[in-house]
């Protein structure tokens, strides 16, 4: 079953710049996870502050493993950067064509 994978992003207000060139500048390390499929980052337009940073997988199995890895390899604290950060997940529900 396809897994999605949503971090949203609280930061300071004013550093909206900086958050996208860090994602454009970002090392690309996770396309090349196995069971990788898609990243997207979301810019609040209404209804929310918050960035979203969306990834997409095979299965919830290949983002946990890409997960576990990334954070033993992370020696960023985004906390300290004044972030805070939210992980969602969520299973793709397949639905059946009428």
């Amino acid at each position: 079953m396809a897994f999605v994978s949503i971090t949203a992003l609280s930061f300071p207000s004013g550093a909206e710049a900086e958050i996208e060139r860090r994602f454009t500048a970002r090392k690309r390390a996770v396309d090349r996870a196995e069971g990788f499929q898609d990243f997207e980052l979301l810019r609040p337009a209404f209804g929310e502050d918050r960035y979203f940073v969306v990834t997409r997988w095979d299965s919830r199995e290949a983002y946990e493993a890409w997960s576990t890895a990334r954070v033993a390899a992370d020696h960023g604290d985004d906390q300290r950067r004044g972030m805070q950060v939210d992980k969602l997940g969520f299973e793709v529900v397949p639905l059946a064509e009428a």
